[in-house]
C-alpha cells in the first residue's frame, strides 16, 4: 500500500475515490494493526511531507479510536489494550508528542487530537503517567507553537465524555490547572498561545473542583480570567466569558464574593462590546445564572416538599442585577439583523433567550422594566424599535404570575394583531411569535369570542402574506389549536366555529403555485394539529378532508417520472411525507370511522412504497400511517396483509436503512395487537426477520429493547401458539437480562440498559398472558431467572416508570398464572413487597402505574393465602 496515495485520496472530493481510500485504510487496520498506527504515526511526524498527508495521517490516527456507538467504542479501545505490542505503544506515542512541536500546525492539532483518543484509554488505566507532565513542560518551556498545541491537547482531552477518563482526570488537575493557567495570564505575550490556554482552561473546569474548593486557588484562577476579559483579543475576551460561563453553572455557591467585586460590572461591559462574538458570551453568562436560580427554586422547593433541610445557596443574583443587566437586553433587541437566516445566533436572539430566561427567574419584577421599553418603542419609526418592543413582550409570557399578565394580555391583544399589518416583515413575524407565546404560555387570557375571530384571521393572512413569517404563523396556530382542543372527545371547542375556515385557508396556501415548500409544509403541519385537535362537531369535515388529501397524494404518484434532479425528488418526498402525515392524523381522529376509505388508503400506500426509490424517508411515514390504520381496523386489516406484508419483510430485513428497519419494528407491534390470532400466517416470518435483527452486528443496541417488546406483542397477540417460539425467545431474555452497566456509568449505557429491561419485561408480560391459560408448565423452567431479573430492578435505583409499569405487570401475570401459590417463597420476599410499595406511594407515576401496583400486590396477597391453603389441606 502507498500509505501517500491513500491518504490523499481520502481527501479527494470525489465520493468513490475518498470511499476507496478510507476501505483500504480499514482494511489495513484490520489486517494488521500495530503496523498500520506505526506507519500513519511516522508519517503524522514526517516534517518532510506535504502537509495535507499529515493531516489525513492524523485525521486517521484519530478515526482509528473514534465511534459514536458505545460498544464499538469499547471494542476499538480494547484493540489497542491487547493486540498492540508496548514497544509499538511506546513508539507511537513518542511520535505523536514529537508532532506536537510541528511548525506545521495542522500536524500539531491533529496530534493532539490523536493523543486524547490514547489518553482517554490509558489514563483511567494508569499507563502513561508521563504524558500530563510531559504537557506541562511544553507549556512552560517549549517554542509558541509547542505551547499551542500542548494545551490544544488538554483541552481535546477534557472535552471528553468518556466516563473512566472524567473520572480519573481529577487526579490530574494540579497538573492541568498549571499548564492552563500559565498560558492564559496576562504576561504571556503570544496571543495564540494565550487563546489556547483559555480555550482549554474551559474546557477543564469541570475537574478542578478540589482545586476550586481552595480560596486562594479560586481567587487566582478566577483573576486570571477576568484579566482575560479586558485582553483586547476578541478571541480571548469571547474564551473568558465562555469560561465564567461555565464557572457560574458548575460553582455557583461560590460566586457571591466574585459577583459583587467584580462579574456584575465586567459582565455588563461585556455585553455592550461592539464584537458580537464576545457581547453573545457575555450575556449567555446572565443565561446560566437565570437558569441556575430557576433550578435551584426549583431543587429547594421540591426538598422543601419532602420535608428535607438541605436547601442549596441561592444569591438572587439576577433579581440583584435586574435593574442594570435588563435595560441593555432590551437596547440588545434593537440590534438585528435584517438579513439573518433562521438558524443564525447573533445577538439579538441571544439577547430575546436571556429575557425569556429573566422573566422565568425573577417573574413580575420584570414586568414594568419591560412595559416601558414597549410603550417606548412600539409606535418608534425604526421598525428594529417596533420590533424590540413586540418581542420583548412576547418574552416575559412565562414567568411572571398569570393573573399579573392577564389585563396587560387583553389590553395588549388589539395591538399586536394590528401589528400583523405592520410595513416590515420582520415585526409581522415578531408579532406573529408573541402572539404564539400567548397562546402557548396564557391562552386564559384570549377569549374565545372576542379575540379568537381577528386573532386566526390575522395568522391566517400572515401565512399567505410572506414565506418568512410561515414558521412563527404556523407556531401559533398550532399553539392556539392545541390550547383550544378542549377535553379529549369532546362535542365541541372553540376552534368548531373556525375549524371549516381553517382547513380551506391551508388547503388554498398548500395549492398556491408560488408557495415555496417551506411555506407548504408548515401549513400541513397546522393542518395536522387542527385534526388532531378537532371535536366530535367536525369529524365530517375531517371525512371530507380524507378525500382532498388522498386525491393529492394519487396525484403525486405520476412525479416519480418527471424527477431530473435531486432537489425535485427532496421537494417531493417532502410533500408525499407532509400529506400522509395528515392522513395519519385523520385516521387516528376518525378511528373505526375510516374504514369506508381504508381500501384507497391502503392502495395509495401499497402504490407510493411501490414508486420510491431507496433511501426515502417517505416509507418511514407510510409504515406509521399502516400502524394507524391497523390500529383503527382491527382484525379487518388482515385483508390488507397479502399485498402489504413484503413492504414489511423487506424492511425488517433492510440493515442498511436502520430508521426504516426500527419503523417497521414498531409496525409488527401495531399489526400483531390489531390482528390477534389472525396474525399467525406471518409469525414465523416476523419472528425470523426479529431475529436476526437481533443478532446482528450492523444495527446498534438500540434496537433490541424494542424487538424484545414485539415478541412480547406477538405472544400476546397468538396466545397459546407463541409455544413455537418459546424456547429460543426464553433464552434470548435470559442472555439479555445478563446485560448490566459498566463501572464508568455512562450515560447512554445507562438508557440502555433501562431500555433493555423494559423491553425484558414486556416481553415476559406478553407470554404470560399468552400461556397462563392452559400452557403455564411451559414457564417453569423461566420463573426463577425472571424473579432473578425483579431483584436486579429492585436493587437498582436506575429505573424508569414503565420499567417498573412493567416489572408490576410480571409480578401480577406470574401470580396469577400460578394461582395455586408454588412460587410462594419468592413472594413473601420482603424485596417484592418493597418493590411494590415504592411503585404505589410515588406521587409522581401515571394513575396507570400504580393501579397496575395496587394489581400487583392483590395478586401477590391471593399467591400467598393460597399457598397457605394448600399446605393446611
Amino acid at each position: 500500500m502507498n500509505v501517500n496515495q491513500v491518504l490523499e485520496s481520502t481527501l479527494s472530493p470525489d465520493a468513490p475515490t475518498r470511499q476507496s481510500g478510507e476501505q483500504q485504510l480499514s482494511q489495513a487496520a484490520e489486517v494488521d494493526f500495530s503496523g498500520y498506527l506505526t506507519t500513519l504515526a511516522r508519517e503524522l511526524a514526517n516534517e518532510q511531507a506535504q502537509p495535507h498527508i499529515r493531516t489525513a495521517a492524523g485525521i486517521a490516527l484519530k478515526n482509528a479510536f473514534s465511534t459514536r456507538e458505545y460498544t464499538r467504542l469499547r471494542e476499538v479501545q480494547e484493540r489497542w489494550i491487547q493486540q498492540v505490542d508496548p514497544n509499538v505503544k511506546k513508539s507511537v506515542k513518542e511520535l505523536a508528542l514529537k508532532t506536537l512541536a510541528s511548525k506545521d500546525a495542522r500536524a500539531g492539532q491533529s496530534a493532539a487530537q490523536f493523543i486524547a483518543s490514547i489518553a482517554a484509554i490509558e489514563i483511567p488505566r494508569n499507563e502513561w503517567p508521563e504524558l500530563m507532565t510531559a504537557l506541562v513542560a511544553n507549556v512552560g518551556e517549549g517554542a509558541d507553537h509547542l505551547k499551542q498545541a500542548s494545551l490544544a491537547t488538554i483541552g481535546y482531552i477534557c472535552e471528553t465524555e468518556d466516563g473512566d477518563l472524567r473520572d480519573s482526570l481529577t487526579q490530574h488537575s494540579n497538573a492541568i490547572l498549571t499548564a492552563v493557567v500559565q498560558g492564559a495570564r496576562k504576561e504571556e505575550p503570544n496571543m495564540d498561545v494565550r487563546n489556547a490556554a483559555i480555550t482549554a482552561l474551559g474546557d477543564s473546569l469541570e475537574f478542578v473542583r478540589t482545586n476550586f474548593d481552595n480560596e486562594g486557588e479560586r481567587n487566582y484562577i478566577m483573576q486570571v480570567i477576568c484579566e482575560a476579559t479586558q485582553s483586547g483579543d476578541n478571541r480571548i475576551e469571547a474564551g473568558a466569558y465562555g469560561c465564567l460561563n461555565r464557572i457560574m453553572g458548575l460553582y455557583y455557591d461560590k460566586m457571591r464574593f466574585y459577583m459583587e467585586k467584580a462579574l456584575f460590572g465586567l459582565t455588563v461591559m461585556g455585553m455592550k462590546n461592539e464584537e458580537e462574538d464576545v457581547a453573545k458570551l457575555a450575556v449567555e453568562f446572565w443565561c446560566t445564572v437565570c437558569e441556575e436560580e430557576i433550578a435551584i427554586e426549583d431543587d429547594n422547593a421540591l426538598a422543601q416538599a419532602e420535608g428535607s433541610s438541605e436547601m442549596r445557596p441561592y444569591f438572587n443574583f439576577s433579581r440583584v442585577a435586574a435593574r442594570e443587566v435588563v435595560p441593555v437586553l432590551l437596547d440588545l433587541l434593537t440590534r438585528q439583523d435584517e438579513d439573518a437566516g433562521d438558524d443564525d445566533y447573533n445577538i439579538s436572539r441571544a439577547a430575546y433567550q436571556c429575557l425569556c430566561l429573566y422573566a422565568q427567574a425573577v417573574g413580575g419584577e420584570l414586568i414594568q422594566l419591560v412595559l416601558a421599553f414597549v410603550e417606548q418603542n412600539l409606535r418608534h419609526a425604526d421598525w428594529h424599535h417596533r420590533d424590540a418592543a413586540v418581542s420583548a413582550f412576547g418574552a416575559i409570557m412565562e414567568g411572571p404570575d398569570e393573573k399579573m399578565l392577564d389585563p396587560l394580555i387583553k389590553q395588549a391583544l388589539p395591538v399586536l394583531i394590528g401589528m400583523m399589518d405592520d410595513s416590515v416583515v420582520q415585526v409581522k413575524d415578531s408579532a406573529a411569535y408573541a402572539l404564539g407565546r400567548i397562546c402557548e404560555n396564557v391562552s386564559d387570557s384570549i377569549d374565545p369570542r372576542v379575540h379568537l375571530p381577528p386573532l386566526i384571521a390575522a395568522l391566517f393572512a400572515g401565512l399567505s402574506s410572506n414565506p418568512k413569517m410561515a414558521g412563527s404563523c404556523c407556531w401559533a396556530l398550532m399553539n392556539l389549536a392545541d390550547r383550544f382542543a378542549g377535553e379529549p372527545g369532546c362535542q365541541e371547542n372553540p376552534i368548531s366555529t373556525h375549524f371549516q375556515d381553517s382547513v380551506t385557508h391551508l388547503l388554498a396556501v398548500t395549492e398556491r403555485a408560488e408557495a415555496d415548500n417551506q411555506l407548504r409544509m408548515a401549513a400541513y403541519e397546522v393542518l395536522n394539529a387542527f385534526v388532531t385537535n378537532a371535536a366530535n362537531d367536525t369529524l365530517h369535515i375531517i371525512a371530507k378532508l380524507s378525500d382532498v388529501i388522498l386525491q393529492r397524494l394519487e396525484n403525486t404518484l405520476p412525479m416519480q417520472q418527471q424527477i431530473v434532479s435531486v432537489e425535485d425528488r427532496i421537494i417531493l418526498e417532502e410533500v408525499q411525507t407532509s400529506l400522509i402525515s395528515v392522513l395519519l392524523a385523520i385516521i387516528q381522529r376518525l378511528e373505526a370511522e375510516i374504514k369506508p376509505q381504508a381500501d384507497r388508503i391502503m392502495h395509495v400506500f401499497l402504490r407510493v412504497l411501490n414508486t420510491v426509490g431507496p433511501k426515502s424517508s417517505v416509507p418511514d411515514t407510510v409504515f406509521a400511517a399502516v400502524g394507524g390504520l391497523a390500529n383503527a381496523l382491527e382484525e379487518d386489516f388482515v385483508k390488507y396483509m397479502e399485498s402489504f406484508v413484503h413492504y414489511l419483510y423487506n424492511a425488517l430485513g433492510n440493515q442498511e436503512e436502520p430508521g426504516l428497519c426500527s419503523m417497521a419494528i414498531g409496525l409488527v407491534s401495531d399489526i400483531t395487537r390489531s390482528l390477534g390470532e389472525k396474525s399467525q400466517p406471518y409469525c414465523d416470518s416476523f419472528m425470523n426477520y426479529l431475529l436476526n435483527n437481533l443478532r446482528s452486528t450492523s444495527l446498534s443496541n438500540q434496537f433490541k429493547p424494542a424487538i424484545l417488546q414485539c415478541f412480547g406483542d406477538i405472544a400476546q397477540a397468538i396466545g397459546p401458539h407463541f409455544e413455537t417460539y418459546l424456547s429460543v425467545v426464553g433464552q434470548v431474555l435470559q442472555q439479555a437480562a445478563g446485560v448490566t452497566m459498566g463501572p464508568d456509568g455512562a450515560y447512554d449505557m445507562l438508557d440502555y440498559v433501562i431500555s433493555l429491561r423494559e423491553g425484558i419485561m414486556d416481553a415476559w408480560g406478553g407470554i404470560l398472558i399468552a400461556l397462563k391459560q392452559g400452557k403455564t408448565q411451559l414457564l417453569t423452567p423461566y420463573v426463577e431467572s425472571v424473579f432473578h431479573l425483579l431483584r436486579i430492578v429492585a436493587q437498582d435505583q436506575n429505573r424508569s416508570e414503565a420499567l417498573l409499569r412493567s416489572a408490576m405487570g410480571v409480578i401480577g401475570d406470574l401470580a396469577d398464572a400460578f394461582p395455586q401459590g408454588e412460587y410462594a417463597d419468592f413472594y413473601r420476599s420482603e424485596w417484592i413487597t418493597q418493590l411494590i410499595k415504592e411503585t404505589r406511594s410515588n406521587r409522581d407515576f401515571q394513575s396507570r402505574t400504580i393501579d397496575t401496583a395496587r394489581w400487583a400486590r392483590e395478586q401477590v396477597k391471593r399467591q400467598t393465602s393460597n399457598a397457605q391453603a394448600v399446605q393446611m389441606s
